[in-house]
């Protein structure tokens, strides 16, 4: 696996946070007095530096795609993302659906689930979609852990799939996307890119499909990056997941507008992605290859 650290330059907010710190020692020998004010200061710069982790689309922490190249929004390319996966219930039924429009994704697993369903992380990868990494274990204090313990949870994950799959993840999504001040420096040290997102519809934890699909629908344009879950969550009926009932209305909507969906590693290698009929033909890897003769 690579590594930008001799190359990583710290993101704007904590240069700003740096060089703030400076500011205070610098102040507190010329006024030793004020210690309280200074350190009062201190407690609010780290306060805004969470808030910040906190804002998921923000590029102040590091570097973060939102949206996929002006090239290939040009060439009426999105990318749907699925989070938190797999799930034997849930990932087969979303990969139909994505069939049934001739539509490819992306699927940000947990390496600990991967590890439990192999066949159906094989299976993504054997339908043209990419699998990108989603942590080890997916845990709930993820932003606020030592850099240590975010690059084995990163690098866990990384070593999971890829030994499913025989192809690495080239992309890295938080989870929650709530976002450690620490992590631009962390994926430095491997070959993985931050992604958020264009418009999630916050189908874990709404019960209305019309409002997931109206949350998405407000940003559905070229060069979108599209967040769902392919989990079992709340739904509106006992037996289906929100995903579920909004898929099929997304991926209409994108078809009525002229829109194909590609997976991540399409829609940043836009050499491969000439136009709009081939976007999902340059899907075929050497990843899918292998994930062929798998099985």
């Amino acid at each position: 696996m690579g590594s930008r650290l001799a190359l990583w330059v710290r993101p704007p907010a904590l240069q700003v946070t740096v060089w703030f710190h400076i500011g205070a020692v610098a102040a507190l020998i010329a006024w030793p007095a004020g210690w309280r004010w200074i350190l009062g200061a201190l407690v609010l710069n780290h306060l805004l530096l969470g808030a910040v982790g906190m804002w998921p689309r923000s590029t102040l922490l590091g570097a973060n795609m939102v949206r996929l190249s002006p090239l290939a929004a040009a060439k009426g390319c999105v990318a749907l993302t699925f989070d938190d996966g797999p799930d034997p219930f849930v990932t087969p039924r979303v990969l139909d659906l994505l069939d049934r429009y001739d539509a490819r994704a992306s699927f940000f697993c947990v390496g600990r689930r991967a590890a439990l369903f192999p066949d159906i992380v094989r299976e993504i990868i054997r339908r043209g979609h990419s699998v990108e990494n989603h942590t080890e274990t997916h845990p709930a204090c993820f932003a606020w852990y030592a850099p240590r313990t975010l690059l084995r949870e990163i690098n866990a994950a990384q070593a999971t799939l890829a030994g499913i799959t025989g192809c690495a993840p080239r992309f890295f999504r938080a989870p929650i996307g709530l976002r450690s001040p620490l992590l631009d420096a962390v994926l430095a040290r491997t070959a993985l890119n931050y992604v958020s997102w264009t418009s999630r519809g916050f189908d874990m934890v709404s019960r209305s499909p019309s409002r997931v699909l109206n949350r998405l629908s407000r940003r559905l344009a070229p060069g979108a990056i599209i967040l769902l879950h392919d989990r079992h969550a709340i739904g509106s009926s006992a037996r289906d997941p929100i995903v579920l009932e909004v898929l099929p209305q997304l991926l209409q909507q994108l078809k009525d507008r002229g829109l194909r969906s590609v997976s991540l590693p399409v829609g940043v290698e836009t050499d491969r992605c000439p136009n709009l009929q081939s976007c999902n033909a340059a899907s075929t890897t050497p990843c899918t290859q292998r994930a062929l003769r798998q099985r």
